[in-house]
């Protein structure tokens, strides 16, 4: 029986040790990201960290956390803005403009009516 409630006593332990580590690993992330604090404070914080680290990590959520947020925010609105731009230089055209496109070669005879049918064709898809 005492084997069983070690092994919940270390998954409990496990779980607050994984919790920690997230803490601890979001904090230098946002440590890294703010661009408003200087270099000597960035290296006080994490110092303290590894020498106090509950403490300081509950004064760091406390002190910090609501600029903490904002910056998490701002970061993935840039992600998600840049991957968008991304996304629409390399997703090419709209149906409606590869039609227009092939329309265009059309009117030029440049392809022909059975051409611009299966263009047509393929931009629906």
């Amino acid at each position: 029986m005492s084997n069983f409630w070690d092994f919940v006593q270390l998954l409990i332990w496990s779980f607050f040790l994984l919790f920690y580590l997230l803490v601890l690993f979001q904090i230098i992330g946002d440590l890294f990201r703010d661009t408003q604090m200087g270099g000597f404070a960035k290296a006080i914080w994490l110092i303290c960290l590894f020498v106090f680290p509950m403490i300081t990590a509950l004064i760091y959520i406390i002190s910090r956390g609501r600029s903490m947020g904002e910056r998490q925010r701002a970061s993935m609105l840039r992600v998600k803005e840049e991957t968008d731009a991304y996304i629409r230089g390399v997703g090419g055209k709209s149906p409606a403009d590869q039609i227009a496109a092939a329309k265009a070669l059309l009117d030029a005879n440049t392809i022909t009516q059975d051409e611009f049918m299966q263009l047509k064709a393929k931009a629906l898809q």
